[in-house]
């Protein structure tokens, strides 16, 4: 009897050990958002998929904006509306992971910039609820960047630019705006270019223009050939986001020209192991982007709302990936090399889009399941640094056997190098099988000192599986 009491002891120790590791994330990404909503629908759905992250992510303003398709009109109540509906399920989030707010402080953060287009609400006496926020967040004894994460028009982080620099010294002003981190949505208004001629040193995120088919961030709903695109079908969003899942999942809108089109401009916040926002070059969930001025000498005039005007700096803009997929096998190794090879920007976020489908559709199914039916991320631990230095020629091993599941779920593992992300343009291959918990390789032969990423691919074989990751930087010196 006493064993067995023992017994039960031990494993309700390790499931709530298991449990509490998988609640604890990195430090969290503070952010504020700026959303045209009511524009297109698609802010709302990006809405509701942000509270279901609003433990990972610490939220400190959802400021209601314009932008070209919404010049004169600002809607908080909107935003206010989705609140509403996450205060119904939050007391069941929290049965899945800690640290979701209470429904009434992120009512406190609701405000709105002027329901003015683009510079024409910003200058002298253009101050808003909105802009102030800005102001007041940035001053925050905080050292932590502060994320403007824009779905819609940027003239109220304009306007709070706008006041820095005519109120600030010239010390402050470095200081405040060294803390910015800015990723835009295309441009939606005229605001974004004159912020960034402005603030030429302002770490800046954008696919300039509203020429969509020009931008990364449709990588997240672009219907592509070649690929499963059904996570962003419409039967898939009614099944696993919409119908049954309480009352947020009952807020999120169909869509009308693209699904969720401004999540990306928040999914690199996510501490996934993957997600490193401070180097958008490294790539993640929210695409991959390269700092450069980007040359737009043969844009075709007229083809974008918003007037297109020469970048003067460098801006983080999209980066390339090519990208061969692993493939599930019938039989033999369970996964393979697909033999088509994708290129491109868009690239950098559909790569990973079955991924974070698959990671939202569980946390949604948190909103009404119980902690036992539900499926929880795999936490994967590294028996290694995550940054390894290894001599030219010299053989590693990187090890991840000590990787668990707090639903007990059946794992499998992938490793595979991220080229673009690293300095080494050489060939370079991890040995085989690169699906098993440990993998072997050799440094490549250099002259100086070069960077491979390497990323581990943790899935869990739970409903929907879902993945998480560890980011291996192997730095190559000469012997």
């Amino acid at each position: 009897m006493l064993r067995n009491v023992l017994l039960i002891t031990i494993f309700a120790t390790s499931l709530f050990i298991n449990r509490l590791v998988a609640q604890e994330p990195l430090q969290k990404h503070r952010v504020i958002i700026l959303t045209d909503v009511e524009a297109d629908p698609d802010d709302t759905q990006s809405l509701v998929r942000l509270f279901l992250y609003s433990n990972q992510i610490d939220i400190k303003g959802l400021i209601a904006t314009t932008s070209c398709w919404h010049t004169n009109l600002v809607n908080p109540e909107s935003i206010i509306k989705v609140i509403k509906a996450y205060d119904e399920i939050q007391p069941n989030l929290l049965k899945h992971q800690q640290g979701f707010p209470k429904a009434e402080d992120l009512l406190n953060l609701v405000s709105s910039g002027l329901p003015k287009y683009g510079m024409t609400g910003v200058g002298e006496g253009m101050d808003s609820e909105g802009s102030d926020l800005i102001i007041k967040e940035l001053e925050e004894n905080d050292d932590r960047p502060l994320w403007i994460s824009v779905w819609g028009g940027v003239n109220t982080l304009a306007q709070a630019l706008y006041k820095i620099k005519n109120t600030k010294s010239t010390t402050d002003i470095k200081k405040l705006t060294s803390k910015l981190r800015v990723y835009t949505i295309s441009d939606q208004d005229d605001s974004g270019i004159w912020i960034r001629n402005n603030f030429p040193d302002l770490f800046y995120i954008v696919s300039p223009g509203d020429d969509y088919s020009s931008a990364t961030w449709t990588g997240i709903n672009g219907v592509f050939s070649g690929i499963d695109n059904t996570t962003i079908s419409n039967k898939w969003l009614a099944e696993h986001i919409q119908q049954g899942h309480g009352a947020l999942g009952a807020v999120y809108p169909d869509v009308s020209w693209g699904v969720e089109g401004d999540t990306p401009a928040f999914l690199l916040l996510i501490p996934n192991g993957l997600n490193n926002p401070e180097h958008p070059n490294w790539g993640g969930w929210g695409g991959r982007y390269e700092l450069y001025k980007p040359d737009f000498s043969k844009t075709k005039d007229g083809s974008s709302i918003v007037k297109i005007a020469p970048e003067t700096r460098p801006i983080w803009t999209n980066g390339v990936d090519t990208y061969v997929r692993f493939v599930q096998s019938e039989y033999g190794r369970s996964v393979k090399k697909d033999t088509t090879v994708f290129k491109g920007f868009k690239e950098t976020v559909w790569r990973w889009r079955d991924d974070f489908q698959n990671d939202f559709a569980a946390r949604m199914d948190w909103c009404t399941m119980s902690y036992e039916n539900a499926n929880h991320p795999p936490i994967p631990v590294l028996s290694h640094p995550e940054r390894i230095t290894v001599k030219s020629g010299d053989s590693f091993q990187l090890d991840a056997s000590n990787s668990t599941d707090p639903d007990g779920d059946n794992l499998s593992f992938l490793w595979f190098q991220y080229p673009e992300a690293g300095t080494y343009n050489g060939k370079f291959e991890l040995g085989q099988p690169e699906n098993a918990h440990k993998v072997h390789g050799k440094a490549p032969e250099v002259s100086t000192k070069q960077t491979i990423h390497v990323i581990l691919k943790l899935s869990d074989k739970g409903r929907p599986s879902l993945s998480s990751y560890k980011r291996i930087i192997l730095e190559i010196i000469p012997k």
